[in-house]
């Protein structure tokens, strides 16, 4: 138990203390976050007549604030009767209420008396009743618990005898416990105090840190069983325990009304940019996102599914962040892509900054290696910050300058260094975290900087070859593939770009594809629809590599075969048994978990890494590999030993699963039902399997065709609803799901047939809003909404395409192009009334939709 602190000085102004502010932003910044305080004399200003004790109203609107957050908990613990505060303070009941020191607790908190134990407190209340009545101005306050001598109104001579007959008299007795306070001394019976209060509202509320505020003698206890993160504040003068001190209950207010602002700004996210004005840097591994003012704001490392370096995305700057920007920051002139590479220019008047993730490294074989590189060039003195916070912030780094060369970062799993040669930097401090902060004149150095982080190596050495050098390579590899792509006329620039992202969405080390490369940027802004897709989805990769395919890159098809192999390997004879996901190593990924540091992009929480569907059942995934070995063989030319097993593989699952019930393409988290869109992905494996047996003379089983005509006769009779006149979501339910657009996009269908056409509308009229399409309206089991996901617009333009209603495509193609960001990235969705971008960013579906729309716009294959 921590001693006293004296007295000391005056107390210091709130709006003054620096360490007070300091220590509050990150009081402010714990998971669950409980506010507790005595109130005579910290919420109300002490009186003469205890009675009329008021809470100042600015400290009540605080705390009623405060107690509505989220994850943000509120109590008053006074030695007043639990009664007597309830009808004085009228705090809401929001607000968690403790009486008596402590023995007194609100709903949820009640502790009855033995009869003995009333005995003894009656017993008090008449023997204080009788000192009460010997001095002017003394009162007795009797308490369920106990009873208090109030001496405030007697002379000062009557106080010290009233105080004193009670210690000499029923303060010795047994079982009663005495606690003396300013002009008050309280007997009870009942051994507790406002520790033990504190420490039973930590617990039942599941606090994460505490802050406490009081001004009297009896709030030393609750001061004493503070520690780590929690925050003690004395009001007013006296020897305390607290770390920090304050005036008097004006200050309180003051000191709430702050925390009000700065809990709040982090729980709702501080200064969130638009998810679609994030740019992406690759290395054809690793992913970082940068933002328009310049700002490295998310990046993962050694892998994408790691743990974050920079975090600033999901939880503030102080989740980690690397910014270059002008000392006087206005408005960027703009960013953009180094035309056919993942290099990315910022621009401001008289500085620009270049950004790029170096592939040598991983191209040497170096695969823990993830090197940004920062060119800045200008005349202009600029400004750079960084904050790296390895494994989403969760463990303590400093910063450790090197000389001249640069800094080492101290305190993360992995090695990491920042080149920085002949730059000055200054270290300063963020609770347990360091960051280095430099102002560089580049008039003065010669116009030019370059900064190089180097995660994954402690070494500040000039590598070799130069830096111009490996740019020239890397940005030479991305070009030189891009070159090689044969592009549609439609919208050149932006499919050039939409495969330029899916291809750094390849995880070229082991072949999986990324269905994006961030986690827990939210489909409802505040809301719980929070999911990590740093994951390879076995249907969302097949897609993707499809759309390559039909550009004309075989590579990364050929590559995903490799990695599907180990896969089915490690099922051992039973591709049935196919999961929906599996971790760029094609392992399992592990079980779901949330990060609680961390309040989630503009405060949608949780935060979460890993994902759940990896457990689910989904019978779709076989398809889209069909179709994707199809359209690799048609490319080709022929059909590969291993493409002709793997064919037989998901047919073989198709023959022994298709009937079953799954969760669906959408991974509802609900029970499974029999899904459309999987029945015809089922059917479109044997159909997709039969016609390349056809074409390339692939032996196939006896029984396929078969097969394909049962699947087909199930889904037209039984996915057919008469109430809703379309195919929808599931067998016997009448709710839509653009998904179901597939009934024709696959072929099963013709797209003159009148239930096809009849689909279409419903859908058309069910779910598109302006230039997006909802998967669907049903309760899904999760609370709040989505936005549209604007691959189902892209399914909605081909489905006009191929029912003849050209312009109606074309008008939609132009409304899902005007969602791309100002570098032309797309993120999962759209939401149409608030116009901005949802979800994952970027993502492999909303690009691989744009390409496979502009492909059959410009008449190409578009393959489906």
């Amino acid at each position: 138990m921590t001693a006293p602190r004296p007295e000391g000085p005056a107390p210091e102004d709130f709006s003054s203390s620096e360490e007070l502010r300091s220590a509050l932003t990150l009081l402010a910044r714990v998971p669950q976050l409980l506010i507790a305080c005595d109130y005579d004399g910290t919420l109300a200003p002490i009186v003469t007549d205890p009675s009329q004790a008021m809470p100042i109203p600015e400290s009540v609107s605080a705390l009623r604030t405060l107690a509505n957050l989220p994850q943000t908990k509120v109590a008053v613990i006074s030695g007043r009767a639990l009664r007597d505060l309830a009808a004085l303070s009228r705090l809401p009941s929001e607000i968690h209420l403790v009486g008596s020191h402590g023995s007194e607790f609100d709903i949820g908190f009640t502790r009855a008396l033995s009869s003995e134990d009333q005995r003894l407190r009656d017993k008090l209340v008449a023997e204080l009743s009788a000192i009460a009545e010997r001095y002017e101005g003394a009162r007795v306050e009797p308490k369920p618990a106990g009873c208090a001598l109030h001496v405030r109104e007697a002379s000062e001579a009557d106080a010290m005898r009233a105080v004193e007959d009670v210690r000499e008299g029923p303060s010795t007795w047994d079982g009663v416990h005495t606690t003396e306070g300013k002009a008050v001394i309280d007997l009870s019976v009942v051994t507790t105090h406002k520790g033990d209060a504190l420490d039973k509202l930590r617990h039942q509320l599941g606090a994460s840190a505490v802050l406490f505020l009081g001004d009297d003698v009896t709030d030393e206890n609750a001061f004493a069983h503070l520690h780590g993160p929690d925050v003690g504040v004395r009001v007013g003068p006296g020897p305390s325990r607290a770390a920090f001190r304050i005036g008097d209950p004006t200050d309180v207010a003051k000191l709430l009304a702050r925390l009000v602002d700065t809990r709040r700004a982090w729980l709702q996210g501080e200064q969130a940019q638009l998810i679609e004005r994030h740019t992406m840097l690759a290395d054809g591994a690793n992913h970082a996102l940068l933002t328009p003012d310049g700002r490295v704001t998310w990046m993962c490392h050694p892998r994408p599914d790691s743990g974050s370096v920079f975090a600033d995305l999901l939880g503030g700057e102080h989740a980690g962040h690397f910014t270059v920007q002008p000392v006087n920051a206005g408005i960027p002139l703009g960013q953009r892509y180094v035309s056919g590479t993942m290099t990315v220019e910022t621009r401001w008047p008289g500085l620009s900054v270049t950004d790029w993730l170096d592939s040598t490294p991983r191209r040497r074989g170096d695969l823990n290696a993830t090197v940004l590189v920062r060119e800045i060039s200008g005349e202009v003195p600029v400004k750079i910050t960084f904050a790296p916070r390895p494994e989403f912030g969760q463990l303590p780094v400093q910063l450790q300058p090197v000389g001249g060369d640069g800094l080492h970062v101290l305190g993360g799993r992995e090695p990491i260094s920042l080149r920085s040669p002949g730059v000055e930097w200054h270290i300063e401090y963020d609770g347990q975290h360091s960051l280095a902060v430099a102002v560089v004149d580049l008039a003065a150095i010669g116009g030019s900087l370059v900064l190089e982080m180097r995660a994954g190596s402690a070494n500040l050495d000039e590598w070799k070859p130069a830096v111009n050098v490996r740019r020239r390579t890397t940005e030479a590899g991305w070009r030189n593939w891009s070159d090689s792509l044969k592009l549609p006329r439609v919208e050149t620039e932006m499919v050039s770009r939409s495969a330029l992202a899916l291809k750094a969405l390849c995880y070229q080390p082991t072949g999986a594809i990324l269905a994006a490369g961030t986690t827990s940027l939210p489909e409802e802004l505040g809301g719980v629809r929070n999911w990590d897709y740093r994951f390879c989805w076995i249907r969302d990769a097949a897609m993707t590599a499809n759309a390559l395919v039909d550009l004309g890159s075989l590579q990364e098809a050929e590559s995903y075969f490799a990695w599907v192999a180990g896969i089915l390997e490690r099922t051992a004879g039973h591709p049935e048994r196919l999961a929906p996901l599996y971790d760029i190593e094609g392992m399992a990924p592990s079980p779901e978990a949330i990060i609680d540091t961390l309040p989630g992009y503009a405060g949608a929480r949780p935060v979460r890494i890993n994902n759940a569907a990896s457990n689910q059942v989904q019978l779709d995934v076989f398809g889209p590999v069909a179709m994707l070995v199809e359209a690799v063989a048609q490319r080709r030319g022929h059909l590969s030993d291993f493409e002709q097993q793997v064919l037989g593989s998901m047919v073989e699952a198709v023959a022994k699963r298709w009937h079953e019930p799954d969760h669906g393409i959408w991974e509802a988290r609900q029970a499974p039902r029999h899904h459309v869109y999987s029945k015809v992905m089922c059917w479109v494996t044997v159909d997709r399997a039969l016609k390349v047996a056809e074409h390339f003379g692939m032996e196939y089983g006896p029984d396929w065709h078969e097969l394909r005509d049962q699947i087909a006769k199930n889904v037209l009779e039984l996915g057919w609803n008469d109430e809703a006149g379309a195919y929808t979501a599931a067998y016997g339910h009448d709710d839509l799901d653009a998904a179901s657009l597939w009934i024709g996009l696959s072929g099963l269908l013709p797209p003159d047939d009148p239930r096809y056409l009849k689909t279409v509308l419903r859908i058309e009229a069910g779910l598109r809003s302006g230039p997006t399409v909802y998967r669907y309206h049903r309760d899904d089991g999760l609370p709040g909404t989505e936005g549209g996901f604007i691959i189902c617009a892209a399914w909605l333009a081909e489905a006009y395409l191929q029912v003849g209603r050209r312009t109606d495509a074309e008008e939609l193609f132009e409304q899902i192009l005007a969602c791309a960001g100002p570098t032309g990235l797309l993120p999962e969705q759209w939401d149409p009334i608030a116009e901005r971008g949802l979800g994952n960013h970027p993502q492999a579906y909303s690009h691989l939709g744009l390409i496979r729309v502009a492909n059959l716009l410009n008449g190409q294959s578009g393959r489906i």
